[in-house]
């Protein structure tokens, strides 16, 4: 199989975050295991889907990791010009969900495999798939954990992600969470009975508000845009009608921070603010989300080094997504960006790569395979 029939056969699987992905993960691990690659499925404490690990090579030398994530966003926009889980082509363009974020990635890492097996590896290449990375890298730290047994420590870890094929040494890190507040509903003519949600909700969002204002103002890091952290509401439901006190009101908050600062500590004023309403009547439930690190990679890392020479030009600084890469790197593991396509087709209708980016990606493994050899 070719590049393009991995991908077709990848995009086919409708493996949107927090669903079970049994489906691509077994399909994954027979591909591999018919080219010799030793395969372990890692099941996830959710009993229904798995991330996966394979190697190719010594596994008790140091080696690289080639890191992605198997599943995809939902794709049920009305917008889409064909079936989104149907590989289509149109010229250079391969429509389909996931074929840029990331399933272009592991179709070109799958299609090197049959080079990496023919080599001598002196050091060996490891393939770690993992689940749920759309709604919050929640699989891939579990496959973290379990590396001691795996494999020997790695030299580095290049995450796929789509950058232009150009390396990255650099993302924010970012903290999600959700507070519900509850209070009492009745009548609207006789708020004194009742204990108005939303109004109480005003006081936390007010405190995001404020932090989010602050941020503004430093510290700095001229590598992102923006160069500070950030923190927003992203989303606030509650209340049935206007004549009835709110009894439930949930708010969405999501930070962003650059290296050297942890996102949840960017929560923590909404946080308090919401917990102290407990003491007027409200029950208050402060509920993360999701949580990673941000990535700051040396710009005279080996790892930089040698992917600047893999690629022909030298590492990007930054980029405004996230990724499982500042995961490893708190693991005590160098990690990079470095994938086909570009973010901005991604979480879109009539998402695509380009053939041409996938012959890049597949040319850029084998060569780091060449690299490895003995």
């Amino acid at each position: 199989m070719d590049v393009f029939d991995i991908l077709d056969r990848l995009v086919a699987f409708p493996s949107v975050a927090g669903k079970p992905n049994g489906d691509i993960a077994g399909w994954i691990e027979a591909y591999l295991g018919e080219h010799g690659a030793k395969v372990t499925l890692l099941p996830g404490p959710e009993g229904d889907r798995s991330n996966l690990f394979a190697t190719i090579g010594p596994a008790d030398v140091a080696g690289y990791i080639l890191s992605g994530h198997m599943d995809v966003v939902p794709a049920g926009e009305p917008q889409w010009s064909s079936p989104p889980f149907t590989l289509r082509r149109e010229g250079e363009r391969l429509h389909g969900r996931g074929t840029t974020d990331m399933k272009g990635f592991l179709a070109a890492a799958l299609a090197a495999v049959p080079a990496l097996t023919k080599l001598r590896l002196a050091r060996p290449i490891h393939l770690a798939f993992s689940y749920d990375e759309e709604v919050g890298c929640r699989g891939v730290p579990h496959l973290i954990a379990r590396l001691p047994e795996l494999c020997a420590k790695p030299l580095g870890v290049i995450v796929g992600e789509p950058s232009g094929m150009r390396a990255v040494r650099g993302h924010k890190g970012k903290a999600a969470a959700r507070v519900t507040i509850h209070g009492r509903s009745g009548h609207s003519s006789r708020p004194d009975l009742g204990l108005n949600a939303i109004h109480a909700m005003a006081v936390a969002l007010s405190a995001a508000v404020g932090e989010a204002e602050r941020l503004t103002h430093g510290p700095f890091d001229l590598a992102f845009e923006p160069p500070y952290s950030s923190l927003q509401a992203g989303v606030v439901t509650g209340g049935q009608s206007v004549n009835i006190i709110p009894d439930t009101c949930t708010l969405d908050l999501e930070a962003r921070a650059i290296p050297g600062v942890d996102p949840t500590s960017l929560l923590a004023p909404a946080k308090a603010r919401a917990e102290a309403l407990a003491a007027n009547g409200f029950l208050v439930e402060w509920t993360p989300m999701s949580a990673y690190p941000a990535l700051s990679l040396p710009q005279d890392a080996p790892l930089a080094e040698l992917l600047g020479e893999l690629t022909g030009e030298a590492p990007s600084a930054a980029v405004s997504y996230g990724t499982e890469a500042g995961l490893y790197q708190a693991a005590g593991i160098e990690a990079i960006i470095c994938g086909p396509g570009d973010i901005g087709r991604a979480h879109k209708p009539d998402e695509y790569i380009l053939t041409g980016e996938l012959a890049a990606c597949q040319r850029l493994i084998e060569a780091l395979g060449a690299r490895c050899a003995a």
